[in-house]
């Protein structure tokens, strides 16, 4: 299952696509289609539904979904939608933009003695540079746990917003949980 950070790199993506997805359930069915390469079986395995109804739809017997097969379309089209274009978002991010992340969750740090070390809700916005990003983006890629993506942003936040890029809390560690939300825009 997806986590916090693997949905708001999907939704980060979601926000470049140039036209809006199809809006009937033929339509849709017909896009995952072709995402699957013709396998009708594949489509009723990410909708969650029997593969005869995904060949109702696009026979045209079946044309107003449930009120759950509705979710499922809208979820999955998001994904399968213009994927080209999400894919050179993301490149751009990794080679040239970097991204912009905005959480609000619990941060813990262990630090030198006289320090606070306590973990503490703490809400930030901040830029981090491309290469973070492009890790980021080539761990969720290639299928990486929440738990490691979110050991990269919070070495990110670490090296970017905590240790100011080197001028200040060198022996500083960061570690990230209890995430209340998360957005990332690139």
């Amino acid at each position: 299952m997806a986590g916090e950070i693997d949905d708001a790199l999907e939704r980060g993506g979601r926000a470049h696509v140039t036209k809006p997805p199809p809006k009937t359930a033929p339509a849709q069915i017909r896009l995952l289609l072709r995402a699957e390469k013709g396998s009708t079986r594949a489509v009723a395995r990410r909708l969650g539904v029997s593969q005869r109804q995904v060949e109702r739809y696009l026979a045209g017997t079946a044309k107003h979904p449930r009120p759950a097969l509705r979710r499922a379309l809208e979820r999955e089209v998001a994904k399968a939608w213009q994927p080209r274009v999400r894919q050179r978002a993301r490149k751009n991010a990794a080679a040239r933009t970097g991204i912009t992340i905005e959480t609000r969750a619990r941060f813990g740090y262990s630090a030198p003695v006289g320090t606070t070390d306590d973990p503490r809700m703490r809400r930030l916005t901040v830029h981090l540079p491309p290469e973070y990003a492009g890790r980021l983006f080539d761990a969720a890629q290639a299928g990486a746990e929440d738990a490691q993506l979110r050991g990269i942003v919070a070495e990110g936040l670490r090296d970017v917003y905590f240790r100011d890029g080197g001028h200040r809390a060198a022996a500083l560690d960061v570690s990230l949980t209890d995430i209340d939300y998360f957005d990332v825009s690139f």
